[in-house]
């Protein structure tokens, strides 16, 4: 990675894209302008300087664990198909990416949260959030599709709930993109072609993604703008397989059928795979544009719209067929002489199309005197959102027949941000602002007769609600001299969840509004021990109040609510790091001690103290999380142009208390594993050409609250795994550049619940004007 937070943000006047054929146009313009080098950081080790007319939307002033990457070192470095491939290789971070372009389950991981919960995570793109704070988990993943890895100015991340700008789901790390804007002409145009070579039971082919992104930008006077076109279409490997555990055989009669995997289950029952299901075609389009005006030196005004639209088709392919080779896909089989149950929805289909619209507007001063100021609206909408599978078996619903229709329009998020800085003088810095986010869920399944193309019908069920968030904090930051700087900061938040619905085809509830508040302390110290060497403390409390899912999603059964809780307690956390740090000339490192102790923390479990059990969203007792992250940057090594980027986390995270799933108690948290490291090298060969090598590693980590998944080499398992992947880029002029790239280079079969991207092969060609 570049050198960490300080590398230079390079301008940020505005630009517009348009794509037409980008390379032919380009082709017939004049001049590039010569390249700007990045300015080199300042030794300082109190706050975070970011160089530059557009920097991260992140409080660099607090001395706090924070690590960044700009666009060119992504470029050069990463074979990056989607956004959050930036963030491949960052000291303890990881998203669950399942395949290119994955839309619905490429959720954020940091130190002390798995994947799976998606909630305690913020993402934004130049201050917009992306993060789906709609509910927590796999399917609320950040909208990662409304940036492009092309429009990459920088990416930066700050670790922990240090800063009181920000809600409680910063407790585990907050993200944000900075894309790029030009002060002058510029055209860029890049195609990608990528191949999986997949093998996993019976399922042995190919699997490509071909994307295609262009864009255009300009400044005129105080004008800029930018306009970006981008297409991703990406065949996926499957991500589930349809399986009957052997113990559900029975005597009885069925039809022979011969294909089925035999193997067991990560809690080693024997079971059989019957077909591969969820392969994914997705075709992404998104387009953006960002206009800024600058009405003063250091006041400016910005717009930005982002559309992203996706037509998804999830396909299946059995592996049973009869005695004459037909395929079978449902029904009563007979297996080893044992009869089983297909259900006929188990090797099916799904259809998605979907259509989604981010809006911005922001006004900014920053001239660095006395007083500043941000104001920032936003609004995320869901302007189409259908989902379609049936409900009859194939080969019926290969031609229609009945289904179901999940329709999400309406759903979507608002926010409205004031945030104003005083600097009384050199070494004082005062911030303070209010908030205002607002969520909004609105889900409706409908019968249909035609679930391909047909009307809805008849109400299956239905849920939603609305939470809103009101914030007040104040920051305060004091810089006695370039030995220390301590920050101050308090937030308080209001949140009200309302409007919560829970319906099915007969019946209808309604939740009565609840609110609570809460206060969030912060603070953040740093001391400089010796011109090369520094110490850094921060801790903080953070409140991560239940989403609208967590609350209202949940069915009805004989006239009463089941599996949902509206009255869930919000987690409860305080976090903490000691930080010891050096930076050289040609290198950087730290050592990072952090703490975390969560009280209810929300998962999904059976209480087993109470009859009948119950299965939902539950407030778990204390979770707590011990731990060290090393981290380091070495540049020019032995004089060579070698750079090396090292990471290596430990992490203790452990279930306390659990009095609704006692066997829980004493166990790992799921998904946070023990050890992660990476370790990413590059070598610049000479002007024209570069090579990367880089190893990510995971260590074991379970799915379960109770650790029962002991076997985690197969499908619902989540493994430990060791991959490597290679990138050698090409510059052959100040337009022409192209790279090739693999990932996963030792074709590692490894699973987090679904599998991951076998060996997939990456060819690149850019133009930049």
């Amino acid at each position: 990675m570049s050198r960490p937070i300080h590398a230079a943000a390079p301008c940020a006047r505005l630009s517009l894209a348009i794509a037409l054929s980008m390379a032919a146009f380009a082709a017939t313009a004049s001049e590039i302008a010569a390249d700007t080098e990045a300015p080199r950081k300042p030794k300082d080790f109190g706050t975070v300087e970011v160089v530059g007319t557009q920097p991260t939307s992140l409080p660099t002033q607090i001395p706090t664990t924070m690590e960044g990457i700009d666009g060119e070192a992504v470029e050069e470095r990463v074979n990056a198909t989607d956004a959050e491939d930036a963030l491949k290789y960052f000291p303890s971070l990881l998203v669950r990416k399942r395949y290119i372009g994955d839309y619905d389950h490429a959720v954020l991981a940091t130190r002390a949260s798995g994947t799976g919960n998606s909630a305690r995570s913020l993402v934004y793109a130049d201050g917009i959030p992306l993060s789906n704070l709609l509910g927590n988990g796999a399917s609320f993943t950040p909208r990662w599709g409304l940036v492009s890895p092309e429009e990459i100015e920088r990416v930066d991340v700050l670790y922990g709930p240090f800063s009181a700008a920000y809600p409680g789901n910063s407790v585990g790390a907050v993200v944000d993109y900075v894309t790029r804007m030009p002060q002058r002409f510029e055209a860029h145009a890049k195609l990608g072609y990528y191949v999986e070579d997949f093998e996993l039971y019976r399922t042995n082919r190919h699997f490509a993604a071909r994307a295609f992104s262009a864009s255009l930008g300009d400044r005129v006077d105080g004008l800029s703008m930018w306009l970006s076109l981008q297409r991703l279409d990406s065949e996926a490997h499957p991500i589930a397989f349809a399986n009957l555990l052997e113990s559900a055989g029975t005597s009885g009669g069925g039809m022979p059928v011969q294909g089925e995997v035999a193997g067991e289950n990560p809690r080693r029952q024997p079971w059989f795979l019957l077909a591969a299901t969820g392969q994914t075609n997705t075709v992404q389009d998104h387009a953006k544009l960002k206009l800024a005006y600058d009405v003063g030196p250091d006041l400016r005004l910005s717009y930005v719209l982002g559309l992203w639209k996706n037509e998804a088709f999830r396909d299946s392919e059995t592996w049973l067929h009869d005695a004459t080779g037909h395929p079978i896909y449902s029904g009563n089989v007979s297996i080893d002489g044992r009869r089983y149950l297909i259900p006929a929805t188990a090797i099916s289909l799904q259809r998605a199309d979907l259509e989604h619209r981010m809006q911005g507007l922001s006004l900014r001063r920053s001239s660095g005197g006395e007083w500043d100021y941000a104001i920032g609206l936003s609004r995320y909408d869901y302007v189409r959102d259908v989902l379609r599978s049936p409900t009859v078996a194939r080969p019926i619903a290969d031609s229609g027949g009945a289904g179901r229709l999940v329709d999400s329009e309406g759903t979507g998020w608002r926010t409205a941000s004031f945030a104003f800085t005083w600097r009384p003088n050199a070494a004082h810095v005062i911030e303070f602002g209010l908030q205002d986010d607002r969520h909004r869920l609105r889900t409706r399944v409908f019968d249909t007769t035609d679930w391909i193309a047909g009307d809805a019908t008849a109400r299956f069920s239905a849920f939603g609600g609305e939470t809103e968030l009101r914030s007040l904090f104040l920051q305060d930051t004091w810089r006695d001299s370039d030995r220390w700087t301590l920050t101050l900061g308090l937030r308080h938040e209001r949140w009200r969840a309302r409007d919560g619905l829970l319906a099915n085809a007969t019946s209808e509830f309604g939740f009565a509004e609840r609110s609570e508040t809460a206060f969030s302390p912060k603070a953040a110290f740093a001391f400089s021990l010796a011109p090369d060497w520094s110490v850094r403390a921060s801790i903080g409390r953070a409140v991560r109040f239940p989403t609208v899912s967590e609350l209202y999603q949940g069915s009805i059964a004989t006239n009463a609510i089941v599996n949902n809780d509206p009255d869930l307690k919000p987690e409860r956390s305080i976090t903490s790091e000691l930080s010891l740090l050096r930076r050289g000339e040609h290198s950087d490192w730290r050592a990072t001690i952090f703490h975390e102790r969560t009280r209810d923390a929300l998962y999904s479990q059976t209480n087993v103290t109470v009859l009948p059990n119950i299965t939902n969203i539950q407030n778990i007792g204390a979770i707590r999380t011990t731990g060290l992250e090393l981290a380091g940057h070495w540049y020019d090594v032995g004089g060579q142009d070698l750079d090396l980027d090292a990471s290596l986390t430990f992490a203790d995270s452990i279930i306390r208390e659990n009095p609704g799933f006692p066997a829980s108690e004493g166990r790992w948290q799921p998904r946070v594993p023990r050890w992660r490291a990476n370790l990413v090298a590059t070598h610049r060969i000479d002007e024209h050409w570069s090579l990367t090598a880089a190893a990510r590693y995971s260590g074991r980590q379970f799915n379960t609250l109770d650790n029962s998944d002991t076997h985690a080499e197969t499908y619902t398992g989540t493994s430990p795994f060791l991959v490597l992947d290679l990138r050698a880029k090409y510059r052959h002029d100040a337009h022409w550049s192209a790279a090739l790239g693999v990932d996963n280079l030792g074709d590692r079969t490894y699973w987090n619940f679904h599998p991951y991207n076998q060996r997939t092969w990456a060819a690149e060609l850019r133009y930049d004007y």
